[in-house]
């Protein structure tokens, strides 16, 4: 029998002999309903080639099925980047690590988004831009057709997230939220025992979320007053990175890498920043995807000056409360990731962070699950797992819908918390805050009227 040599063989071969080897636009060999078929690649641009773009662009340009084709940033090469701003990040570094690993020239540097999304055959997008981004760069890239793996936290406010969800939905286009935990193996573990009343009935569920950081920042980075825009933007300048924000001159404390999430002009901190992910965490193992709470109570925080530059909570605590009854107790100021602890019966835990899962009694971790059980997907890597489902039109492990209705947990905590508030009801069904203080709530997350953008940008 004559022996076919696989895709991957010949990638393989090719490399290795110094050969980049000639990939098929995706354009070209499309399925109906902007599908690739099984012979093509997916062809992927990435907005936002800082922190986040740098640490998940591996996973993309070693999976056969994508070619990484393009980078947008309106940063051409700055410092300041990494969690101990030790990287030197932005689209000539992204063009650069793309080229060297492919072995050729192909890939293209774009200071605007919007030009990248012309592109000829480009077929998908990778959103790692700052969170006040995400649902304009999502808007843009939904309506050109393209599937799109946005980062977390998954919008800026609740009213964002709900037009990410209704352009996604209208496109059609496949979507991951980067909310990588679910496709780690101990948090589903954690999830099905919880899912399955394997530590009985839950009476109540603790989660820790780590405290505000500097990520290595120090010196002129954290300077108050503003300066000169670095020279690291170009023609469109720091307008382009500002975007839908409000007009700002650059202010080094508020706009070096990664420190801008604590400034309310771009993020709410780190409420929605690991609150994204343990929250999603928490919805996922009680089967609540499409639901949430439906009070945030209890509400304790310490909130800076509205003008200081750092002026998201530095330090808070709440309960969330489920319909049922059930309550998540959060507390900011952790070690490392924090994580999320099940208590069930009689002693029962299940405790989880990324790199850890324990269970009380200790041989509860050993335990198989029944064929009767729910069995929740399995991705086993996040970035592949979008990649498939753009093949195969299947739903992701976390589509925009789960995504913003998790993320939507930390936007009504910050909304009570930024208004002085002890307790805010939340409706789930009708994403609408309720009770006394609905009225300024819903404004402030930007729920009614649409949501509010700056600089001439819009929906």
């Amino acid at each position: 029998m004559e022996h076919r040599g696989t895709r991957r063989d010949f990638i393989k071969a090719a490399l290795a002999a110094g050969v980049a080897p000639a990939i098929v636009p995706i354009g070209t060999v499309r399925a109906q309903g902007g599908r690739p078929t099984p012979s093509g690649r997916l062809n992927l641009g990435i907005i936002g080639y800082g922190t986040m773009g740098k640490d998940h662009i591996g996973n993309l340009l070693h999976n056969e099925q994508v070619q990484v084709t393009a980078i947008a940033d309106p940063v051409s090469t700055g410092r300041g980047y990494g969690y101990g701003a030790e990287r030197t990040l932005g689209r000539e570094p992204g063009v650069r690590d793309v080229n060297a690993h492919y072995k050729n020239s192909d890939c293209k540097g774009f200071e605007d988004f919007r030009e990248m999304l012309e592109m000829p055959g480009l077929d998908a997008v990778l959103i790692a831009s700052p969170d006040h981004w995400h649902a304009l760069h999502t808007v843009y890239a939904a309506r050109k057709n393209k599937h799109v793996y946005c980062q977390k936290s998954l919008a800026y406010t609740i009213g964002e997230g709900q037009a990410m969800v209704r352009e996604v939905a209208k496109a059609g286009v496949t979507f991951q939220v980067g909310s990588q935990q679910r496709s780690d193996n101990d948090f589903r573990r954690a999830c099905e025992f919880v899912r399955n009343g394997y530590i009985g009935k839950l009476q109540r569920i603790e989660v820790t979320l780590p405290p505000h950081s500097a990520w290595g920042h120090k010196g002129d980075d954290l300077r108050e007053t503003p300066i000169p825009t670095p020279e690291w933007y170009g023609a469109k300048g720091f307008d382009l990175w500002l975007g839908p924000a409000p007009k700002r001159s650059y202010t080094p404390k508020i706009h070096s890498p990664m420190i801008w999430r604590w400034n309310l002009e771009y993020s709410s901190g780190a409420i929605t920043d690991w609150g994204a992910h343990h929250f999603d965490i928490v919805q996922w193992a009680l089967g609540m995807d499409d639901g949430g709470p439906v009070a945030i109570e209890n509400v304790k925080c310490v909130m800076p000056d509205r003008n200081a530059l750092w002026n998201t909570a530095t330090s808070f605590t709440f309960e969330y409360v489920y319909a049922d009854g059930l309550r998540v107790f959060v507390t900011s100021g952790a070690k490392g990731a924090g994580g999320i602890t099940f208590y069930g019966e009689d002693g029962k835990q299940v405790f989880v962070t990324r790199g850890k899962l324990t269970t009380t009694p200790e041989d509860l971790i050993r335990t198989k699950l029944a064929d009767k059980d729910v069995k929740l997907y399995v991705s086993g890597q996040h970035e592949r797992n979008f990649v498939e489902c753009c093949f195969s039109g299947k739903e992701t492990i976390t589509p925009c819908v789960v995504g913003h209705r998790s993320n939507n947990i930390g936007q009504a905590a910050s909304a009570a918390m930024r208004l002085g508030l002890e307790r805010i009801g939340w409706d789930p069904t009708n994403e609408v805050f309720t009770g006394p203080n609905a009225k300024e709530a819903n404004a402030l997350a930007q729920i009614d009227p649409a949501p509010a953008l700056h600089n001439g940008w819009k929906f």
